[in-house]
Parts: structure tokens; C-alpha cells; sequence
């Protein structure tokens, strides 16, 4: 029996198979495959890699699974809610139940402050955020044509607008000297750019609170952006997956507030991207929505999420949380409350050493400035000190570059995936890393960087000097994607 070798295996793929089009070569996700590769655990595992570039709300998880214990109802694998077994395991009608939809329609107006309701029949599921991105790339864009995003944005979309679509991403460079707001100059220059490439711009994607930033967009700043997309006749696909997760002013605004106070908008071409994922911390559940005010994107998108429903099983047990309205106003407050503390901890901490952050009232992320430890202001640079962070600080940390920021030092870090115990480790080790990068900066010209790849030595310090009072073990999380091989940049 022969052995086929690597080349001739691929030949008998498709390109898509065989090429990076998921975008796994990033050190984004390669942080998460040194953390997978050596996880952090506080009794098991205390020298591991602590898991810091996963966007994941756990701090509100005592609340839900309060309401899980009070309402055995909701589920249908329960004795009190086995009466409805029958019926939603075989219930297939992807349009969704009708109370799913309700439920999250009137969630969605709740987290947008109450000023704005919205339809449920123009409610699609899909199977996350993923999901629903690619299938609004799918309903919007023909292969090659492209859409403007801000910078910095999610590495994600990358992979779920681009990679199965051919679709493009055209960045709007966004920089710090306004901290990084969106303008109308930044807009026009990269539609001038892609008309002169003769590149077709079917529409413009925002975050709105934004990942990486945690920064919301206020209320001038989205009409800009409407009136440029209705002038350009282009789609406008507002991402609002961390709508709950603002914790102080200013406050989120939907575009759907802005769509209703404004004249003269073409509302077909406006479409919100929302999800359960980062609001309630369901990244698992894969409870992702399409909300367009186009009734031909809404009609092709329903016949698209036939790929990625929503379960029925979950579609029962998120109807009936939503649903209760003392439990979701219990829960965005008290939600609000701990990511609000959980970041003031944080950026204390931060401050004590002299590491700048963006301030910011929204998400579960902090956009860090680690510009001042550079040796020089370049890409190659940031990667260096992203290497040390990883490696011998064994934080897994996202550097700047991964998002598309123009601007090299700034890292996105995540501070509500990890209980009380892990974070108060991970910002020692932060600490006691910035403090000897201080004390290097001045003996650099004595081989404070390594010359043979600019690398930051640090392997005499400990970075976990610190006694801990008994607390929660820190989960092993692990990466959400498939076990990949650790990547070569990690170690490279």
C-alpha cells in the first residue's frame, strides 16, 4: 500500500479545503493554540498560559444559572418540562418559533435603552454571529465586490464575511489621535481608494459597541455613517452584539433608534447583526440574529439559515428566559455592575504601572497601549513584545496588528472570562512584566533585547510572586475552534 504525500493529498481537495481562507495563520488565533496547547488552572496548572483573547461574559453566570435552578420548565429535559418534548423535537419550521422570535425582538428593544421596537418577522436565527454575517455577505455581496470596515476591527471577520463568500473587507484607517473614531474623511478616502481599484463597495460593517475598542458610537458619529451609505447607495450591516454590555455613559444607541429619527433613509439598506453570545454569555448556544428592514434579505436570508438553525431545544429555553422581565432587568443591571467593576480593577491596576488604555464603557475587553515597551514603531515590533507576552508572561493577550490597527502596540485584552482568583494572577503578571520592562528600558544598549530577534528576556523573573487568598479553580476554557498543531509564529 502506498503513502501519498502532503501535495498529492491536497490535490484531491477543493481550494477552499486546501487553502488559509479561515484565517488561522493570525496571531490571534494563535494565542489561543499556545493557550490550548499549556492552559492555566489555579491547583493544576498555576505556571500555564492564562486565557486572556477569549471575549466571553462569565461574570453574570450566578444569575443565569439561578433562573435555570427556579424554572425547570424551561427545559424540555426536565420531569416539569417533558410535557413539551414531543413537540420541539420535531418541530423544523426554520422560520423559528413564533415566541423565540418575540422574545428576542423585545430583548433587543430592551438592551437598546427601550426607544426603538423591532419586528418579529423580520427576526432571522442562525447559528451565531458567524452565521449570521456570512449570510448577510451571501444576501448583499457577489464574489470580489467588498465592504469598508473601521479600524481596528474583530479578526472574526476575516473568516465569516470573506472566506466561503468571496467577498472583500476594505479597512477605514481609524487612528488614536481621535481615538479611533469613525469620521466622514476616513469614509470617503477608502470608497475614493476602492473606486480607483475599480473594486465595487456593496457596504459598510460598524461594531457597535465595538471589539476590540469597547467604545460606543454616539448618536452624530452613526448619522455621519447613515447619510454616507445612503448617498453611496451602499448596505450598511451593524454589528450590536455587545448592546448589553455597556456598563456606563454614554449610553448604547441601536441604529435602529437613529434609522427612526431620521428622513429620508433608503431602510433597505440597513441591517443589524445581533447575538446571545457576548449579552448573556451563550457563545454555546449559537443563538445568532439577522435583522434587515429589507423584505427580500429577510425572505433569502430565512431560506439560508436552513444551514445553521438555532435548535429547537434552545429556541424553548431562551423564549421563556427572555420572557421574564424581572429576571432580564435583574440581569442587565446586575451584568452591568460587575463588567463596570471587573474594569475599574482592572485599569487601576493598569495605572499603578504606567500602561495607558482607551477608556471605554462598553465590552468585555480592554484596548491596552504597550506602544512605550517597542523598540521601534512597526508591526515586526509589536509581534517581538506579542511573543514575550505569550511566552514568558503566559498571558494570551491580541495584538493590534491582528485587528487591522494602522498603529503598532495596542493589544485587546479580556477581563470577564476569568473568575476573581485567575484575574487577580493575570494582572500580577501583567504588573510585575511592565515594572521589569521599565527597569530594561534604560540598560537596553546592554542586550536588554536580544539582538539575534529583538526579544525581551525576562526568564530570571517569576510572574506569579504573589499569595492568593482560596478561591474559585479557574476553568479550562478551551479555544472554541478545532485543535489545530501550535503554531510556529508563537514560538518563532
Amino acid at each position: 500500500m502506498g503513502f501519498m504525500s502532503t501535495d498529492q493529498q491536497k490535490q484531491l481537495l477543493s481550494k477552499m479545503a486546501t487553502g488559509n481562507g479561515h484565517g488561522e495563520d493570525s496571531p490571534y488565533f494563535d494565542g489561543w493554540k499556545a493557550y490550548d496547547s499549556n492552559p492555566f488552572h489555579l491547583n493544576n496548572n498555576p505556571n500555564g498560559v492564562i486565557q486572556m483573547g477569549l471575549a466571553e461574559n462569565l461574570l453574570s453566570f450566578d444569575v443565569i444559572q439561578e433562573w435555570v435552578l427556579n424554572n425547570p420548565k424551561a427545559s424540555i429535559c426536565t420531569p416539569e418540562g417533558i410535557n413539551e418534548f414531543r413537540d420541539t423535537a420535531i418541530f423544523q419550521d426554520y422560520h423559528g418559533f413564533p415566541e423565540f422570535r418575540n422574545a428576542v425582538a423585545k430583548f433587543m428593544g430592551k438592551v437598546g435603552g427601550g426607544r426603538v421596537t423591532f419586528d418579529p418577522d423580520r427576526i432571522v436565527m442562525s447559528g451565531g454571529a458567524t452565521g449570521a454575517h456570512e449570510i448577510l455577505a451571501f444576501c448583499l455581496a457577489d464574489p470580489g465586490d467588498a465592504f469598508l470596515v473601521p479600524t481596528p476591527y474583530y479578526p472574526g471577520y476575516d473568516r465569516d464575511l470573506r472566506w466561503r463568500t468571496g467577498a472583500q473587507l476594505l479597512p477605514v484607517q481609524c487612528d488614536s489621535s481621535n481615538n479611533f473614531t469613525v469620521t466622514i474623511s476616513a469614509l470617503e478616502l477608502a470608497y475614493e481608494k476602492a473606486q480607483a481599484a475599480n473594486i465595487k463597495v456593496k457596504g459598510l460593517i460598524i461594531n457597535n459597541p465595538s471589539n476590540p475598542l469597547g467604545t460606543v458610537l454616539n448618536g452624530e458619529t452613526l448619522k455621519t455613517i447613515v447619510n454616507f451609505i445612503n448617498e453611496k447607495n451602499i448596505h450598511l450591516v451593524c454589528d450590536e452584539i455587545y448592546a448589553a454590555t455597556v456598563f456606563s455613559h454614554p449610553r448604547f444607541i441601536s441604529i435602529a433608534e437613529i434609522v427612526n429619527d431620521m428622513n429620508g433613509v433608503n431602510r433597505n439598506l440597513i441591517h443589524v447583526v445581533y447575538s446571545l453570545s457576548k449579552d448573556m454569555g451563550f457563545p454555546g448556544f449559537r443563538v445568532g440574529i439577522v435583522y434587515s428592514y429589507n423584505d427580500a434579505v429577510v425572505n433569502c436570508a430565512r431560506k439560508m439559515s436552513s444551514f445553521g438553525l438555532v435548535s429547537t431545544q434552545t429556541q424553548h429555553l431562551i423564549a421563556s428566559m427572555l420572557s421574564d422581565e424581572h429576571f432580564i432587568e435583574r440581569y442587565i443591571v446586575e451584568s452591568a455592575n460587575k463588567l463596570a467593576e471587573r474594569q475599574r480593577l482592572f485599569t487601576r491596576g493598569l495605572s499603578q504601572v504606567g500602561i495607558n488604555f482607551l477608556k471605554s464603557n462598553a465590552g468585555l475587553f480592554l484596548w491596552m497601549d504597550l506602544s512605550s515597551l517597542l523598540k521601534e514603531k512597526t508591526v515586526e515590533a509589536e509581534i517581538t513584545l506579542w511573543r514575550v507576552i505569550i511566552n514568558e508572561v503566559k498571558l494570551n493577550v491580541s495584538p493590534g496588528s491582528s485587528f487591522h490597527c494602522s498603529e503598532p502596540g495596542w493589544f485587546r485584552v479580556c477581563f470577564a472570562n476569568i473568575d476573581d482568583a485567575t484575574m487577580d494572577i493575570a494582572l500580577r503578571r501583567i504588573l510585575t512584566f511592565a515594572l521589569k520592562a521599565k527597569e530594561a528600558d534604560v540598560p537596553r544598549k546592554k542586550q536588554s533585547w536580544q539582538n539575534n530577534n529583538l526579544r525581551l528576556s525576562f526568564k530570571s523573573g517569576k510572574y506569579d510572586d504573589v499569595k492568593l487568598s482560596p478561591r474559585m479553580m479557574s476553568p479550562c476554557m478551551r479555544s472554541p475552534h478545532s485543535p489545530i498543531p501550535q503554531s510556529p509564529l508563537v514560538r518563532a
